[in-house]
Protein backbone atom coordinates (compact mmCIF):
# COMPACT_ATOMS: atom_id res chain seq x y z
CA UNK A 1 0.00 0.00 0.00
CA UNK A 2 2.81 2.41 0.89
CA UNK A 3 4.53 1.51 -2.40
CA UNK A 4 1.33 2.36 -4.30
CA UNK A 5 1.02 5.74 -2.58
CA UNK A 6 4.66 6.54 -3.32
CA UNK A 7 4.22 5.69 -6.99
CA UNK A 8 1.08 7.84 -7.11
CA UNK A 9 2.93 10.83 -5.63
CA UNK A 10 5.75 10.46 -8.14
CA UNK A 11 3.23 10.33 -11.00
CA UNK A 12 1.51 13.49 -9.76
CA UNK A 13 4.85 15.31 -9.55
CA UNK A 14 5.70 14.33 -13.11
CA UNK A 15 2.32 15.55 -14.33
CA UNK A 16 2.96 18.86 -12.56
CA UNK A 17 6.30 19.24 -14.32
CA UNK A 18 4.65 18.56 -17.67
CA UNK A 19 1.97 21.13 -16.92
CA UNK A 20 4.59 23.71 -15.93
CA UNK A 21 6.53 23.05 -19.11
CA UNK A 22 3.50 24.17 -21.15
CA UNK A 23 3.50 27.60 -19.41
CA UNK A 24 7.19 28.43 -19.54
CA UNK A 25 9.98 27.56 -21.98
CA UNK A 26 12.62 25.27 -20.61
CA UNK A 27 16.38 25.79 -20.66
CA UNK A 28 17.65 28.55 -22.93
CA UNK A 29 14.83 28.34 -25.49
CA UNK A 30 13.50 31.79 -26.45
CA UNK A 31 10.00 32.77 -25.35
CA UNK A 32 7.48 32.78 -28.18
CA UNK A 33 4.72 34.74 -26.48
CA UNK A 34 4.51 38.29 -25.13
CA UNK A 35 6.42 39.81 -28.05
CA UNK A 36 6.69 43.60 -27.70
CA UNK A 37 3.87 45.47 -29.42
CA UNK A 38 4.82 48.17 -31.92
CA UNK A 39 3.70 51.58 -30.68
CA UNK A 40 2.10 53.32 -33.64
CA UNK A 41 1.59 57.08 -33.36
CA UNK A 42 0.80 59.89 -35.75
CA UNK A 43 1.77 63.52 -35.27
CA UNK A 44 0.31 66.62 -36.93
CA UNK A 45 2.31 69.80 -37.37
CA UNK A 46 2.49 72.87 -39.61
CA UNK A 47 4.03 72.63 -43.08
CA UNK A 48 6.97 74.83 -42.14
CA UNK A 49 7.72 72.64 -39.11
CA UNK A 50 7.92 69.28 -40.87
CA UNK A 51 11.68 68.94 -41.17
CA UNK A 52 12.22 70.22 -37.64
CA UNK A 53 9.57 67.90 -36.20
CA UNK A 54 10.97 64.88 -37.98
CA UNK A 55 14.34 65.53 -36.38
CA UNK A 56 12.69 65.76 -32.95
CA UNK A 57 10.78 62.52 -33.52
CA UNK A 58 13.97 60.75 -34.59
CA UNK A 59 15.67 61.98 -31.40
CA UNK A 60 12.75 60.72 -29.29
CA UNK A 61 12.95 57.27 -30.87
CA UNK A 62 16.72 57.17 -30.30
CA UNK A 63 16.22 58.15 -26.65
CA UNK A 64 13.72 55.32 -26.12
CA UNK A 65 15.33 52.26 -27.77
CA UNK A 66 13.52 49.68 -25.65
CA UNK A 67 10.23 50.37 -27.47
CA UNK A 68 9.40 49.45 -31.06
CA UNK A 69 8.16 52.73 -32.54
CA UNK A 70 6.24 53.56 -35.71
CA UNK A 71 5.74 57.35 -35.67
CA UNK A 72 4.52 59.14 -38.78
CA UNK A 73 4.19 62.85 -39.44
CA UNK A 74 1.39 64.69 -41.25
CA UNK A 75 0.71 68.29 -42.27
CA UNK A 76 -2.08 70.03 -40.36
CA UNK A 77 -1.50 73.58 -39.14
CA UNK A 78 -2.26 74.76 -35.62
CA UNK A 79 -5.03 76.95 -37.03
CA UNK A 80 -6.73 74.00 -38.75
CA UNK A 81 -6.26 71.37 -36.04
CA UNK A 82 -9.69 71.61 -34.41
CA UNK A 83 -11.55 71.57 -37.72
CA UNK A 84 -9.53 68.62 -39.01
CA UNK A 85 -9.92 66.72 -35.75
CA UNK A 86 -13.70 67.14 -35.65
CA UNK A 87 -14.06 65.87 -39.22
CA UNK A 88 -13.06 62.39 -38.01
CA UNK A 89 -11.71 62.08 -34.45
CA UNK A 90 -10.82 58.40 -34.89
CA UNK A 91 -8.66 59.24 -37.91
CA UNK A 92 -6.99 62.24 -36.25
CA UNK A 93 -3.36 62.25 -35.13
CA UNK A 94 -2.45 60.92 -31.70
CA UNK A 95 -0.46 64.08 -30.97
CA UNK A 96 -1.27 67.40 -32.62
CA UNK A 97 -0.48 71.08 -32.24
CA UNK A 98 -3.26 73.65 -31.96
CA UNK A 99 -3.75 77.32 -31.14
CA UNK A 100 -5.02 77.61 -27.59
CA UNK A 101 -8.18 79.48 -28.57
CA UNK A 102 -9.40 76.05 -29.70
CA UNK A 103 -8.94 74.37 -26.32
CA UNK A 104 -12.42 74.95 -24.91
CA UNK A 105 -14.11 73.61 -28.04
CA UNK A 106 -11.75 70.62 -28.11
CA UNK A 107 -12.37 69.81 -24.44
CA UNK A 108 -16.13 70.18 -24.88
CA UNK A 109 -15.89 67.75 -27.81
CA UNK A 110 -14.04 65.23 -25.62
CA UNK A 111 -11.04 65.45 -27.93
CA UNK A 112 -8.16 65.80 -25.47
CA UNK A 113 -6.63 63.50 -22.90
CA UNK A 114 -6.05 65.14 -19.55
CA UNK A 115 -2.33 65.45 -18.87
CA UNK A 116 -1.76 62.75 -16.26
CA UNK A 117 1.98 62.08 -16.69
CA UNK A 118 4.62 64.50 -15.47
CA UNK A 119 2.05 67.29 -15.04
CA UNK A 120 3.81 69.02 -12.13
CA UNK A 121 7.06 69.27 -14.08
CA UNK A 122 5.26 70.64 -17.14
CA UNK A 123 3.65 73.33 -14.98
CA UNK A 124 6.94 74.20 -13.31
CA UNK A 125 8.97 74.63 -16.48
CA UNK A 126 6.49 76.78 -18.46
CA UNK A 127 5.18 80.31 -17.97
CA UNK A 128 2.07 80.82 -15.87
CA UNK A 129 0.19 82.28 -18.83
CA UNK A 130 0.97 79.31 -21.06
CA UNK A 131 -0.21 76.85 -18.40
CA UNK A 132 -3.44 78.80 -17.92
CA UNK A 133 -3.87 78.87 -21.69
CA UNK A 134 -3.42 75.08 -21.83
CA UNK A 135 -5.93 74.37 -19.05
CA UNK A 136 -9.70 74.31 -18.67
CA UNK A 137 -11.27 74.65 -15.23
CA UNK A 138 -7.86 74.20 -13.66
CA UNK A 139 -7.15 70.89 -15.43
CA UNK A 140 -4.14 70.74 -17.75
CA UNK A 141 -5.16 69.43 -21.18
CA UNK A 142 -2.11 70.30 -23.24
CA UNK A 143 1.63 70.79 -23.39
CA UNK A 144 2.65 74.45 -23.93
CA UNK A 145 4.78 74.71 -27.04
CA UNK A 146 5.30 78.41 -27.78
CA UNK A 147 4.25 81.79 -26.36
CA UNK A 148 4.29 83.61 -29.67
CA UNK A 149 0.76 83.18 -31.01
CA UNK A 150 0.34 86.90 -31.45
CA UNK A 151 1.20 89.56 -34.00
CA UNK A 152 2.83 92.95 -34.44
CA UNK A 153 4.19 95.21 -37.19
CA UNK A 154 7.12 94.55 -39.52
CA UNK A 155 8.40 97.63 -41.34
CA UNK A 156 11.01 98.94 -43.73
CA UNK A 157 13.21 101.38 -41.79
CA UNK A 158 14.23 103.11 -45.02
CA UNK A 159 10.60 104.29 -45.37
CA UNK A 160 9.45 104.68 -41.75
CA UNK A 161 11.11 105.76 -38.53
CA UNK A 162 10.26 104.21 -35.17
CA UNK A 163 8.16 107.32 -34.42
CA UNK A 164 6.28 107.01 -37.74
CA UNK A 165 5.04 103.50 -37.02
CA UNK A 166 3.39 104.60 -33.78
CA UNK A 167 0.57 106.14 -35.86
CA UNK A 168 -1.42 104.42 -38.59
CA UNK A 169 -2.34 107.80 -40.07
CA UNK A 170 1.32 108.78 -40.36
CA UNK A 171 2.21 105.45 -41.91
CA UNK A 172 -0.50 105.72 -44.55
CA UNK A 173 0.50 109.28 -45.41
CA UNK A 174 4.19 108.42 -45.79
CA UNK A 175 3.42 105.21 -47.70
CA UNK A 176 1.34 107.17 -50.20
CA UNK A 177 4.17 109.68 -50.66
CA UNK A 178 6.62 106.85 -51.30
CA UNK A 179 4.29 104.86 -53.55
CA UNK A 180 4.28 101.98 -51.02
CA UNK A 181 1.65 99.85 -49.30
CA UNK A 182 0.71 99.05 -45.70
CA UNK A 183 -0.40 95.42 -45.43
CA UNK A 184 -3.00 93.88 -43.11
CA UNK A 185 -5.32 90.92 -43.66
CA UNK A 186 -8.49 92.65 -42.47
CA UNK A 187 -10.72 89.80 -43.69
CA UNK A 188 -9.02 87.56 -41.12
CA UNK A 189 -10.86 87.58 -37.80
CA UNK A 190 -7.61 87.27 -35.89
CA UNK A 191 -6.27 90.57 -37.18
CA UNK A 192 -9.45 92.62 -37.52
CA UNK A 193 -10.10 92.12 -33.79
CA UNK A 194 -7.19 94.53 -33.14
CA UNK A 195 -9.38 97.54 -33.84
CA UNK A 196 -12.22 96.40 -31.58
CA UNK A 197 -10.01 95.14 -28.75
CA UNK A 198 -8.01 98.36 -28.76
CA UNK A 199 -11.19 100.38 -28.23
CA UNK A 200 -12.50 98.36 -25.30
CA UNK A 201 -14.12 95.41 -27.06
CA UNK A 202 -14.42 92.23 -25.00
CA UNK A 203 -14.91 88.49 -25.40
CA UNK A 204 -16.75 86.38 -22.85
CA UNK A 205 -18.51 83.02 -22.56
CA UNK A 206 -21.96 82.97 -20.93
CA UNK A 207 -23.37 80.40 -18.52
CA UNK A 208 -24.62 78.29 -21.42
CA UNK A 209 -21.18 78.17 -23.00
CA UNK A 210 -21.97 80.61 -25.82
CA UNK A 211 -19.79 83.42 -27.16
CA UNK A 212 -20.57 86.98 -26.06
CA UNK A 213 -19.02 90.09 -27.67
CA UNK A 214 -19.81 93.82 -27.53
CA UNK A 215 -18.40 94.92 -30.87
CA UNK A 216 -21.62 96.68 -31.93
CA UNK A 217 -21.69 99.29 -29.15
CA UNK A 218 -20.52 102.91 -29.51
CA UNK A 219 -16.86 101.96 -29.19
CA UNK A 220 -17.29 99.14 -31.68
CA UNK A 221 -18.81 101.55 -34.20
CA UNK A 222 -15.84 103.91 -33.78
CA UNK A 223 -13.50 100.98 -34.42
CA UNK A 224 -15.48 99.99 -37.50
CA UNK A 225 -15.26 103.53 -38.88
CA UNK A 226 -11.47 103.34 -38.47
CA UNK A 227 -11.38 100.00 -40.33
CA UNK A 228 -13.46 101.51 -43.12
CA UNK A 229 -11.09 104.48 -43.42
CA UNK A 230 -8.03 102.19 -43.41
CA UNK A 231 -9.34 99.83 -46.08
CA UNK A 232 -10.42 102.78 -48.25
CA UNK A 233 -6.96 104.36 -48.20
CA UNK A 234 -4.92 103.99 -51.43
CA UNK A 235 -1.96 102.67 -49.42
CA UNK A 236 -3.95 99.78 -47.92
CA UNK A 237 -3.14 96.27 -49.15
CA UNK A 238 -4.58 92.95 -48.03
CA UNK A 239 -4.14 89.26 -48.75
CA UNK A 240 -2.57 86.21 -47.13
CA UNK A 241 0.99 85.79 -45.87
CA UNK A 242 2.30 84.95 -49.33
CA UNK A 243 1.40 88.47 -50.51
CA UNK A 244 3.24 90.02 -47.57
CA UNK A 245 6.34 87.87 -48.02
CA UNK A 246 6.48 88.51 -51.78
CA UNK A 247 6.02 92.27 -51.51
CA UNK A 248 7.90 93.30 -48.37
CA UNK A 249 10.82 95.57 -49.20
CA UNK A 250 9.44 96.18 -52.69
CA UNK A 251 5.85 97.38 -52.94
CA UNK A 252 5.10 96.84 -49.25
CA UNK A 253 6.73 99.03 -46.61
CA UNK A 254 4.96 97.64 -43.52
CA UNK A 255 2.79 94.66 -42.65
CA UNK A 256 1.06 92.98 -39.73
CA UNK A 257 2.14 89.40 -39.06
CA UNK A 258 3.86 87.20 -36.47
CA UNK A 259 7.15 85.58 -35.63
CA UNK A 260 6.63 82.73 -38.11
CA UNK A 261 7.49 85.19 -40.90
CA UNK A 262 10.52 86.68 -39.15
CA UNK A 263 13.11 84.92 -41.29
CA UNK A 264 11.36 85.85 -44.52
CA UNK A 265 10.97 89.48 -43.41
CA UNK A 266 14.62 89.76 -42.43
CA UNK A 267 15.75 88.28 -45.73
CA UNK A 268 13.47 90.66 -47.66
CA UNK A 269 14.48 93.83 -45.80
CA UNK A 270 18.13 93.19 -45.00
CA UNK A 271 19.67 96.11 -43.13
CA UNK A 272 16.27 97.88 -43.19
CA UNK A 273 14.61 95.07 -41.21
CA UNK A 274 12.62 96.44 -38.26
CA UNK A 275 9.58 95.57 -36.16
CA UNK A 276 7.43 97.24 -33.52
CA UNK A 277 4.13 97.00 -31.69
CA UNK A 278 0.98 97.74 -33.70
CA UNK A 279 0.25 101.43 -34.37
CA UNK A 280 -2.44 103.69 -32.95
CA UNK A 281 -5.48 104.62 -35.01
CA UNK A 282 -7.65 107.72 -34.82
CA UNK A 283 -11.28 108.02 -33.71
CA UNK A 284 -13.44 111.07 -33.00
CA UNK A 285 -12.48 110.63 -29.33
CA UNK A 286 -8.74 110.56 -30.02
CA UNK A 287 -5.98 108.05 -30.72
CA UNK A 288 -6.48 104.38 -29.85
CA UNK A 289 -3.69 101.83 -29.45
CA UNK A 290 -4.49 98.77 -31.54
CA UNK A 291 -4.95 95.62 -29.47
CA UNK A 292 -4.18 92.05 -30.43
CA UNK A 293 -4.65 88.48 -29.34
CA UNK A 294 -2.19 86.87 -26.96
CA UNK A 295 -2.12 83.16 -27.42
CA UNK A 296 -0.07 80.03 -27.21
CA UNK A 297 0.58 77.03 -29.36
CA UNK A 298 -0.12 73.80 -27.53
CA UNK A 299 0.37 70.08 -28.11
CA UNK A 300 -2.62 67.88 -27.36
CA UNK A 301 -3.06 64.12 -27.08
CA UNK A 302 -6.04 62.63 -28.88
CA UNK A 303 -8.43 61.05 -26.38
CA UNK A 304 -8.94 58.18 -28.84
CA UNK A 305 -5.27 57.22 -29.09
CA UNK A 306 -4.52 53.53 -28.54
CA UNK A 307 -1.27 54.42 -26.79
CA UNK A 308 -2.05 57.25 -24.35
CA UNK A 309 1.02 56.87 -22.13
CA UNK A 310 3.43 56.78 -25.05
CA UNK A 311 1.61 59.67 -26.76
CA UNK A 312 1.94 61.73 -23.59
CA UNK A 313 5.64 60.92 -23.37
CA UNK A 314 6.11 62.00 -26.98
CA UNK A 315 4.18 65.26 -26.44
CA UNK A 316 6.21 65.93 -23.30
CA UNK A 317 9.45 65.40 -25.24
CA UNK A 318 8.43 67.53 -28.23
CA UNK A 319 7.61 70.43 -25.90
CA UNK A 320 10.60 70.19 -23.54
CA UNK A 321 13.22 72.90 -22.95
CA UNK A 322 15.69 71.59 -25.51
CA UNK A 323 13.10 71.39 -28.28
CA UNK A 324 11.65 74.80 -27.46
CA UNK A 325 15.15 76.21 -27.85
CA UNK A 326 15.37 74.39 -31.18
CA UNK A 327 12.07 75.93 -32.29
CA UNK A 328 13.45 79.36 -31.51
CA UNK A 329 16.72 78.70 -33.34
CA UNK A 330 14.95 77.21 -36.36
CA UNK A 331 11.76 79.26 -36.62
CA UNK A 332 12.26 82.19 -34.20
CA UNK A 333 9.28 80.99 -32.14
CA UNK A 334 9.11 82.44 -28.61
CA UNK A 335 9.44 79.67 -26.01
CA UNK A 336 6.84 79.18 -23.27
CA UNK A 337 9.53 77.34 -21.33
CA UNK A 338 10.90 79.89 -18.85
CA UNK A 339 14.53 78.77 -19.10
CA UNK A 340 14.50 78.74 -22.89
CA UNK A 341 12.78 82.15 -22.97
CA UNK A 342 15.53 83.64 -20.80
CA UNK A 343 18.25 82.91 -23.37
CA UNK A 344 20.05 86.14 -24.42
CA UNK A 345 19.39 85.43 -28.09
CA UNK A 346 15.64 85.52 -27.41
CA UNK A 347 15.78 89.00 -25.86
CA UNK A 348 17.92 90.28 -28.74
CA UNK A 349 15.55 89.01 -31.43
CA UNK A 350 13.87 91.91 -33.29
CA UNK A 351 10.59 90.12 -33.98
CA UNK A 352 10.22 88.74 -30.47
CA UNK A 353 11.03 92.16 -28.97
CA UNK A 354 8.18 93.62 -31.05
CA UNK A 355 5.82 90.86 -29.92
CA UNK A 356 6.68 91.51 -26.30
CA UNK A 357 6.17 95.24 -26.88
CA UNK A 358 2.67 94.48 -28.19
CA UNK A 359 1.70 91.89 -25.56
CA UNK A 360 0.66 94.44 -22.88
CA UNK A 361 -2.11 95.50 -25.29
CA UNK A 362 -3.12 91.91 -25.95
CA UNK A 363 -6.22 89.93 -24.99
CA UNK A 364 -6.19 86.22 -24.28
CA UNK A 365 -7.78 84.30 -27.12
CA UNK A 366 -8.71 81.37 -24.89
CA UNK A 367 -12.30 82.60 -24.61
CA UNK A 368 -12.70 83.06 -28.36
CA UNK A 369 -15.03 80.32 -29.58
CA UNK A 370 -15.48 78.96 -33.08
CA UNK A 371 -18.60 81.02 -33.76
CA UNK A 372 -16.52 84.21 -33.86
CA UNK A 373 -14.32 83.62 -36.87
CA UNK A 374 -16.58 83.40 -39.92
CA UNK A 375 -18.79 86.43 -39.07
CA UNK A 376 -15.74 88.58 -38.27
CA UNK A 377 -14.06 87.57 -41.50
CA UNK A 378 -17.22 88.32 -43.49
CA UNK A 379 -17.40 91.78 -41.93
CA UNK A 380 -13.78 92.46 -42.85
CA UNK A 381 -14.23 91.15 -46.38
CA UNK A 382 -17.15 93.54 -46.89
CA UNK A 383 -15.00 96.54 -45.98
CA UNK A 384 -12.03 95.27 -47.99
CA UNK A 385 -14.36 95.12 -50.99
CA UNK A 386 -15.47 98.71 -50.24
CA UNK A 387 -19.07 97.56 -50.21
CA UNK A 388 -20.92 100.35 -48.44
CA UNK A 389 -24.45 99.31 -49.45
CA UNK A 390 -25.25 98.49 -45.80
CA UNK A 391 -24.44 100.94 -43.02
CA UNK A 392 -21.75 100.06 -40.50
CA UNK A 393 -24.08 99.75 -37.50
CA UNK A 394 -26.24 97.22 -39.32
CA UNK A 395 -23.16 95.27 -40.40
CA UNK A 396 -21.95 95.24 -36.80
CA UNK A 397 -25.31 94.16 -35.43
CA UNK A 398 -25.48 91.31 -37.94
CA UNK A 399 -21.92 90.23 -37.14
CA UNK A 400 -22.51 90.19 -33.38
CA UNK A 401 -25.79 88.29 -33.76
CA UNK A 402 -24.06 85.59 -35.78
CA UNK A 403 -21.12 85.38 -33.37
CA UNK A 404 -23.48 84.95 -30.42
CA UNK A 405 -25.64 82.31 -32.12
CA UNK A 406 -24.81 78.92 -30.57
CA UNK A 407 -23.00 76.52 -32.88
CA UNK A 408 -25.39 74.23 -34.76
CA UNK A 409 -28.32 76.69 -34.64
Amino acid sequence: MKRFISLLLVAMMLLGLVACSSDKPSGDAPATEGAAETVTLRVWGAQDDQEMLQGMIDAFIAANPDTEWDITLGVVSEADAKTKYLEDPAAAADVFAFANDQIIDLVNAGALYKVTRNADDIKARNSEGSIEGSSVDGQLYGYPLTADNGYFLYYDSSVFTKEDVDSLDTMLAKANEAGKKVFMDVSNGWYIASFFLGNGGTFAIDADGNQVVDFNNENGLAAAEAIKAFTADPAFLTGDDSILVAGMGDTIAAGVSGTWNATAMEEALGENYAAAKLPKYTTAAGEVQMGSFVGYKVLGVNSQTKFPEQAMDLADFLSNEENQKLRFETRQLLPSNTVAAAEPAVAENIAIAALQEQNPYGTSQKEVLGTYWAPAEAFGATLEAKDYSIDLQTLLDDMVEQIQTPAGN
